[in-house]
Order: C-alpha cells, then structure tokens, then sequence
C-alpha cells in the first residue's frame, strides 16, 4: 500500500511541474527504475516496466541488452525511433454489433503489421521466430534462447496474465522472457521490478492466444540498414495507411482518416441509426462505449493522445537525418494529440457519476500493476470486477445532455481530423 501511495505521489508530482497527463507521467516516472540485480535475469538487462509506448519500450529494452546502438546516435535506439520505425502511427475505428451487446474499439498505432518485427525489420536488425503447436517444443526453445544469453519476446493472451486480470478475448500481447530458474521464469511488462512466475503460468498465456501459439521472437545477427532509407520508408508507410487502402478490403473504410472521418459523423450523429445516440441508446451500454472511448485513446494498443506524442518525437528526431520540416509536421501532431486526450477526458464526464469512478478505478489498476504485479492479482481481478458492474448502475442522461456530450466529443474529434490532414501534407511534400 505504502508503495502504491508513493508511486502515485510521485507521478501527481510529475504532472504538476509538466502539465502531463497521468498516464503518459505515469510511464515517464517508471522509466527512473533501477535495473534488475537477480542473478538469474540475463546480464545487462535494463531496468523492467517504463517507457510511454508498450512494444517500442519493451523491444527498447531487449535491444539495450543485446549491445544494439543505432547507427546515427551511437547511442542505444530512443523508444520514439522505435515506434517511428514499427510504423508509428494509425488509425483504426471499428463498431462491432452483436445480439447481447454492441462494442467500439479504436486502435491508435500503426495496424495491422506487427509493430516489434517492423521495426527491427527497418532498422536491419536480424531476429528470428519460432512457433510451434507443441507446450513442450516451445519450452525448449524458451530455454535454448535464454541459454544463449538473448530475451525471448513471447506473444501471449493478455488477459490470462495474473496482473491483466479481464475478459478473455485472446488479445495478442508481447513480453519479454528475461530469466530462467528452474521452473521459473521472469517477466518483463509493466511491473517495476520483473515478475516471477511459475513456467506453467506463462505457458497458460503463451498456448491461449490461437492465432500466435507459443510464439517467439529473438534477436540474431544482421546487416543493419541506413538510418536514413528507413525512416523514409516508415514514414512512408504510415502516410500510406492513414489515406488509402490498408486491407484492400470494404473493412478499410475504418481505418487511417476515413476512420477519423466515421467516428466524427458516428459521434454527431444524433438522430440516425448510425449514430452513437442510437447504438449506445441504454445507459450501460452508454458507459461501456464512453469508458472504451477513453481506455482506447489514452491507453490500449497505442500510448497516450492517441499515439501522437511519441511520433512527433520521432519526426523531431528524424529531422536533421532527413528534412527540418518534419519538426512542422510533428507540431500538428502535437495539437492533434492535445485534441485527442481532451476528447479522452470529456468522455469520462462527471454527468454520469460512474464514469469518474471508473478513471479512479483505471488509476488504481495501473499503480497495482507497475508497483506490485502479480502479487496484487486478487485486487486486480476485484477492481476489474467493479469496473464492469458499474455498467449496471449508470442511469439515463437527459437527450439535451447526450446532445451536448456527444456534440463536444464529435468537436474535439474534427479538430484532431482537421490537425491530422494538415500533418499528412507536410510529410508528403
């Protein structure tokens, strides 16, 4: 508990003196951990948890161990040149109608190439892949890479994680394998300090997700490539997925501006069947919607403001390497994610008394995670308990109040629409 309160104070205290939203000071305040001293962990490893974008910090850090500098810096790669080089940035905004329920996600980073092997792929840096259907083939490759000295990226289901306590939905998540003792492994992930579990825990994880069964991704010697060719190529990529076909597909008029273009109509839409007003008519399924809005735009598949902060940082440090007016674009970028996280915020709205206790649940959650992982299991499981029943005791809003929200919502989500065309034209000039 003390931990947690300290934790917190510390993250309230870095938001204070640089006007940072909690979650992105929240990452920043982990990235001041000390490295792990277990001599089971592999040698050199840096200290676990941090950064502000999930893949790019973890890949950072297994990258940091394996003596990985990049070439322009000769420094160890920055996490914003990782995430420009997975792809940066999207966008992917969906609805999903089913008989019991209707959901929304939208996913704010480059999708749907894996962010980790895009990368490494750009940067020239050699990794191979293993994946098998046998548990016990799998712990063997487990325990050849980390015999060899090399982290071993595992892509697993998050939720049947202890400290990701949530609805099973198979969700493809990445962490890093960093030691072995016996028939324990440790963890890189959020938490501070490695999480040590049980082999036969992470094997529940890394059997569930179907689609990517015990799979493994490890480093392994490459030709890097020019630092220049493949920012150019990255920045490339991310143009080409946010103004045209991604799938080729009737799907892709979710995604990149076109999906932008959806949420602003769906948002302001209050009379058509189309519309969030209609979808989202009852109030439980008024604040699933308003708590995704937010969960997604801040937090999940992405990094706070919709992802932008952290490729603005790349463009800026792309800059001198490739043109001075990429630090224009990363300017937009940086008002479309103000934009962004203000919509994120007028989501949880005081108007529906949950929706406040849901951001201090979301709160909570996360210094749980980061201070105490795994070892807080029970309290996870409760708070994520509590978060999905507070579904049931929303009531209705007045129609002049949903108008209002959804007319604030669909604002913020122009304006960050308007920033983002702009931002796109000057990186295509």
């Amino acid at each position: 508990m003390t931990e947690g309160k300290t934790f917190k104070r510390r993250v309230r205290e870095r938001m204070a003196r640089t006007g940072e939203a909690y979650t992105t000071a929240r990452r920043h305040v982990l990235g001041a951990a000390k490295p792990p001293v277990d001599p089971a962990i592999l040698r050199g490893y840096p200290a676990t948890g941090g950064g502000v974008h999930h893949d790019s910090a973890l890949l950072g850090r297994v990258l940091r161990q394996a003596g990985a500098v990049a070439p322009h810096s000769g420094e160890p790669y920055s996490e914003a040149m990782l995430a420009g080089l997975g792809g940066g940035i999207g966008f992917l905004y969906a609805i999903f109608e089913y008989t019991e329920m209707t959901t929304m996600t939208i996913v704010t980073q480059h999708h749907p190439e894996p962010f980790i092997p895009a990368a490494l792929t750009r940067a020239g840096i050699g990794y191979e892949i293993r994946q098998t259907g046998s548990a016990k083939i799998a712990e063997r490759h487990l325990r050849e890479v980390l015999g060899d000295g090399r982290a071993a990226i595992c892509r697993v289901d998050r939720h049947a994680l202890p400290w990701h306590p949530g609805l099973p939905f198979g969700d493809g998540y990445e962490i890093a394998v960093i030691g072995l003792d016996g028939d324990t492994v440790y963890v890189d992930d959020e938490r501070t300090t490695p999480e040590r579990i049980p082999l036969s825990a992470l094997e529940t994880a890394w059997a569930r997700h179907r689609k990517g069964k015990h799979h493994l991704l490890a480093l392994q010697p490459g030709t890097p490539s020019s630092i220049q060719d493949a920012i150019r190529e990255a920045i490339a990529t991310t143009i080409a997925h946010l103004t045209g076909p991604v799938l080729n597909n009737s799907f892709d008029v979710n995604m990149g501006l076109s999906g932008m273009r959806r949420l602003v109509e769906q948002l302001g839409d209050t009379t058509g069947k189309k519309g969030w007003s209609a979808r989202f008519a009852t109030p439980g399924a008024l604040f699933s919607a308003l708590a995704r809005l937010h969960v997604c735009l801040e937090i999940e598949y992405g990094s706070p403001g919709a992802t932008r902060p952290i490729y603005a940082d790349f463009l800026d440090e792309a800059a001198p390497l490739i043109d001075p007016r990429l630090t224009e674009a990363a300017s937009l970028y940086r008002q479309s994610a103000t934009a962004w996280s203000t919509l994120a915020s007028t989501a949880l709205t005081p108007l529906i008394p949950q929706l406040p206790r849901f951001a201090e649940i979301l709160e909570e959650y996360m210094t749980l995670q980061v201070t105490q992982g795994s070892t807080a299991a029970p309290q996870l499981a409760a708070l994520a308990t509590e978060s999905f029943d507070l579904a049931t005791k929303t009531e209705l809003l007045t129609n002049e109040e949903r108008t209002d929200l959804f007319t604030q919502l669909a604002d913020y989500a122009a304006q960050a629409l308007t920033l983002e065309g702009r931002a796109i034209t000057v990186l295509r000039d």
